[in-house]
């Protein structure tokens, strides 16, 4: 289930009723629809993830195509950007990974993307011409935006899980085991405990939880931690315990930086202490309280959306 776009963990106020404008997953541009969606528009990104990275080095590549010409992103961050923000870059022991956080950068470096940090949504408004306004927490206003792509992460959908004995963590939501190896405000780049059937059962017997839904809301998750963790939890149900505790998981050390919880504090000091994840910090362009009266297209320039 996707994250919403409100700070609070909440849909922002308004978030529903402009479900036209707003999408939350990655965009697929190689469809010709979609692509003319936001081809010379002005689009509003929120959140700080790989699917982030993913849509700005995208939009960016719209932009300079000729189809996309006067393409506009903004970045919409709630926390500030740091020389965390864009992962690993070279470093990064996952070089996929590595090479989209610096496409990231590039979508800001090249000025086809602006930043908007510390800017938590509470709001979603209609501009008169029918377009949205995010208004934060703290009373800023976004300028229009044509479109809006929400990647504020995921939660588990367990809805279907009801009538079974779980054992969450009250943060995580993620087994209650499994939570302290993963929680994101501990654990920043790859320093995920090994883990196999006995971390991811439950109280109901039989019952695990393996790949992505294991991991609650925490954002570290990577695909090779599920291929273990299955084949864990297959070898127990099988009655090969021996095989089942036999858990060998080489995590990449570098990549997966910050998280939510404690890094969505705005008040919160960058992470970068000791940090796995070096990058140069880009220009930032922050909103600007609005004047009285209706929003005009000089507060634009100035607020960067």
């Amino acid at each position: 289930t996707p994250g919403p776009a409100g700070a609070s963990g909440l849909p922002a106020l308004g978030e529903k009723a402009a479900t036209d404008r707003i999408v939350h997953r990655v965009p697929d541009l190689g469809s010709p629809a979609v692509r003319a969606r936001y081809a010379g528009r002005r689009t509003a990104v929120i959140g700080s993830g790989s699917s982030a990275f993913t849509a700005l080095a995208q939009l960016a590549r719209l932009a300079e195509s000729g189809d996309g010409r006067g393409t506009e992103i903004v970045w919409i961050l709630r926390r500030t950007i740091s020389g965390s923000t864009f992962g690993g870059g070279g470093a990064d022991q996952l070089p996929e990974r590595g090479a989209l956080g610096l496409a990231a950068k590039a979508a800001l470096d090249d000025g086809h993307a602006k930043a908007v940090t510390g800017f938590r949504t509470e709001a979603i408004e209609r501009a008169a011409d029918g377009r949205v306004v995010l208004v934060g927490e703290d009373g800023r206003r976004s300028d229009p935006v044509d479109e809006v792509i929400v990647l504020t992460g995921f939660r588990p959908d367990l809805g279907f899980l009801g009538e079974l004995r779980l054992g969450l963590d009250e943060r995580l939501q993620a087994p209650a085991a499994l939570a302290p190896l993963i929680d994101p405000n501990q654990h920043s780049c790859g320093t995920v405990y090994p883990h196999g059937h006995r971390e991811l059962s439950h109280p109901e017997p039989g019952i695990h939880l393996v790949g992505m839904k294991s991991y609650g809301r925490a954002p570290t998750f990577l695909a090779m931690t599920g291929y273990e963790q299955v084949r864990s939890v297959v070898a127990a149900l099988a009655g090969d315990i021996e095989a089942a505790d036999r858990v060998e998981l080489p995590l990449p050390e570098t990549g997966v930086c910050g998280g939510a919880g404690l890094f969505d504090d705005p008040d919160a000091a960058p992470a970068d202490s000791g940090s796995c994840c070096t990058a140069p910090q880009p220009e930032v362009v922050p909103l600007t309280p609005p004047a009285p009266g209706p929003v005009t297209d000089s507060a634009t320039t100035t607020a960067g959306g």
